[in-house]
């Protein structure tokens, strides 16, 4: 496996290649190859911090959306959260996750981090110390459940 170096950007900070691979990559997991077309650019990419990693080709092979408090939720919150096919089971997904709630935890004084997770990944979410907080909901046709991951 190539080694992944890791990017933290605001849009202002990323280059127009950068973002336009980050939505790219983002249409191809989410739009793509989940078979669910929406609106996937929109204007929280103008409040998150961009989270990527990058391999050596410049390939992009996981993501995530980093929100203040106050954009989706009053908490923190992450989300657009995906890795590369190729690149799953990994433990990049798990990489990824931890470099956002460090972010989050350095950044933000806040006591927790609020995410709308896609309901088949209760349990990748619970071991990284999320609680489900509602009962399951439709987004764009995909169950989806919110999780609050309160800090120790």
């Amino acid at each position: 496996m190539s080694k992944i170096n890791w990017f933290y950007k605001k849009l202002d900070e990323l280059s127009a290649r950068e973002f336009h691979k980050i939505l790219q990559f983002r249409i191809s997991v989410f739009v793509v190859e989940q078979n669910c077309p929406y609106q996937e650019c929109d204007d929280k990419d103008l409040e998150a911090v961009h989270l990527f990693g990058q391999i050596q080709n410049g390939e992009i092979v996981a993501c995530a959306r980093i929100l203040p408090p106050g954009v989706s939720y009053s908490e923190p919150s992450v989300g657009r959260v995906a890795v590369h096919a190729d690149y799953r089971m990994s433990g990049i997904g798990n990489e990824v996750m931890r470099k956002t709630i460090d972010f989050i935890e350095e950044q933000y004084n806040e006591e927790a981090i609020r995410i709308s997770a896609q309901q088949y990944l209760k349990q990748f979410y619970s071991d990284l110390g999320f609680e489900q907080v509602s009962e399951m909901y439709l987004e764009d046709d995909i169950p989806h459940i919110e999780m609050l991951r309160r800090s120790n």
